[in-house]
């Protein structure tokens, strides 16, 4: 590997736009110069969830303000940049456009080169920007739109093990935020409202434990909630603080439930060794009580627990930065026929999980 290489990153997948310079060298841990993200919350608070469309003239908007503010941070110049990288998909397909004509322009002004990078990959990753965790380990990618078990044995090396045949946890937690008249983004504030709620007061299932392997659903738990929702307002005309506590903290544990049960399934197709490492990432990753559970189930397969810090678990361009650093050793740059993809599966071998159609395998 070239040392040092500088790489900018820019992201725009969903509903942040961001941009960061990463430096990585060969006989040392990579460095975060710069990360710039510049949120949509407000854009789409009065929806109830992220609008593509808006989401994708926001991205238009700030991509180019984020790279200035990016290289300034950093100090450096965009001449200094060894490579820039962009999130090529899976995504919102506007938000994904916007980044690779980005990237395709500076790229082509510069002749920089270019590297389109899986988001995926980028969160499975994080832990080796943040943590140097050698290869292979067990990852753990939960965020609002994917939920599933890799093994991660390269940079551009991943066996899906199994994941969520619906809706992913993130998608979940949105959802019933609004069900139970919570605020968005649904994480945070079902998390909040659990703190105070009985998880014990409503016995919601834990969709798929009988079933052998690492697949998860979690379409039917959301489906009880509704039906308790409904029946709690039936009986006293609405929903009272302590029911939206009690509901959010129930329905938390039976997601913590499915996360560790599952995890634990992974842990015995993963090979014995002394360097065993458990990680988790994406923006669900950031729920603490889903972190302590898998530490848990970590120190009992006598494995390493690795979280990479909260405001790496959430969408971010250096993840992406880093990603295109390791598959540099592995592959040549993309050339300007690289093209946004709205799906983009890490393991291409592993059968669909969520269907397929003309855009391919959802993952």
């Amino acid at each position: 590997m070239p040392s040092p290489r500088l790489i900018l990153g820019l992201e725009s997948s969903c509903d942040d736009t961001a941009a960061a310079v990463v430096r990585v060298t060969e006989d040392g841990p990579a460095e975060i110069l710069s990360n710039v993200i510049a949120g949509q919350t407000e854009l789409h608070a009065a929806f109830g969830g992220v609008v593509p469309e808006i989401a994708a003239r926001a991205h238009a908007e700030k991509l180019d303000i984020c790279v200035k503010q990016a290289l300034t941070q950093a100090e450096m110049a965009l001449s200094d940049m060894n490579a820039i990288a962009v999130t090529a998909g899976p995504g919102l397909i506007g938000g994904v456009v916007s980044g690779v004509m980005c990237a395709k322009g500076l790229s082509a002004a510069t002749g920089i080169p270019l590297y389109g990078v899986n988001h995926l990959a980028g969160h499975a990753l994080t832990p080796r920007l943040t943590d140097g965790v050698p290869y292979p380990y067990l990852m753990l990618l939960v965020s609002g739109g994917h939920c599933q078990f890799l093994m991660v044995q390269g940079p551009d090396d991943f066996i899906r093990l199994g994941g969520t045949m619906d809706d992913a946890p993130g998608e979940a937690f949105d959802k019933i935020a609004r069900l139970i008249g919570l605020s968005q983004p649904g994480g945070p504030a079902i998390e909040t409202a659990a703190l105070s709620g009985d998880p014990e007061r409503f016995k919601f299932p834990r969709p798929l434990l009988d079933r052998p392997g690492c697949d998860m659903s979690f379409s039917g738990l959301k489906t009880a909630v509704l039906r308790t929702r409904d029946a709690l307002i039936a009986a006293s005309g609405g929903l009272t603080r302590q029911d939206q506590f009690d509901l959010a903290a129930s329905f938390q544990v039976a997601v913590v439930d499915v996360l560790a049960f599952k995890t634990a399934r992974a842990f015995a197709l993963y090979p014995k060794g002394a360097d065993r490492t458990l990680c988790v990432a994406g923006g669900v990753a950031a729920n603490k009580a889903i972190r302590a559970a898998l530490e848990t189930i970590s120190n009992q397969n006598e494995a390493a627990f690795v979280a990479p810090p909260l405001a790496l678990c959430t969408d971010n361009a250096a993840m992406i930065a880093y990603a295109a650093a390791e598959q540099m050793d592995v592959r040549g740059p993309d050339d300007m026929t690289l093209s946004a993809r709205p799906r983009w599966p890490l393991d291409s071998t592993a059968q669909p999980m969520l269907g397929s159609g003309k855009k391919g395998a959802k993952a």
